[in-house]
C-alpha cells in the first residue's frame, strides 16, 4: 500500500508533467482535418471533404497491368466440380470421403435409390447407380 506522502508526490509530478507538456510543444501538431481517413468498407461514399474514396478493384499493386484479359483468372470450385464426370455406382449406395486420405472429409453414404445423380454435401462430386441389365 502506499504511503499518503508518496501518492501526493505522484499526484504533483503527474500533474506538472501533464501542464509541462501541453505548454511547451515545440513541434506544431497536425489538425485532425489534415489527416486523410479511410472510407469506411460499409458506406457507399466519402462524407467529409478529407476522406480518401475506397480504391477501386485493380489498384492493388498486384494488378500493374492494365489490361485485365490478361488477368490470371482460375475456374471457380463450382465450375470445377461440374467439370468433374458423374461416377456410375453398381449398388444403392455410394460411399464418399473426399479422397486424398486425411485430406478429404468425413465418409458418408448417399443413397442412391432415386433416379438421377445425387451429389456428396462435403465435396460436390456426384453420383449415380449403375443402370441394371437383367
Amino acid at each position: 500500500m502506499l504511503s499518503r506522502g508518496l501518492v501526493s508526490r505522484l499526484n504533483h509530478a503527474l500533474r506538472s508533467f501533464a501542464r509541462a507538456s501541453s505548454s511547451s510543444s515545440s513541434v506544431p501538431a497536425k489538425s485532425a482535418a489534415s489527416i486523410p481517413v479511410a472510407q469506411a468498407p460499409n458506406y457507399p461514399t466519402t462524407w467529409s471533404s478529407s476522406q480518401q474514396p475506397r480504391p477501386g478493384p485493380g489498384s492493388n499493386p498486384r494488378f500493374e497491368q492494365t489490361a485485365m484479359e490478361f488477368q490470371p483468372n482460375p475456374p471457380s470450385a463450382m465450375e470445377l466440380i461440374a467439370r468433374e464426370p458423374v461416377r456410375l455406382v453398381h449398388g444403392r449406395k455410394a460411399v464418399c470421403d473426399g479422397g486424398g486420405g486425411p485430406l478429404g472429409h468425413p465418409k458418408i453414404f448417399i443413397n442412391l435409390d432415386a433416379p438421377g445423380p445425387r451429389a456428396c454435401g462435403y465435396c460436390g462430386i456426384r453420383f449415380e447407380q449403375a443402370p441394371h441389365h437383367h
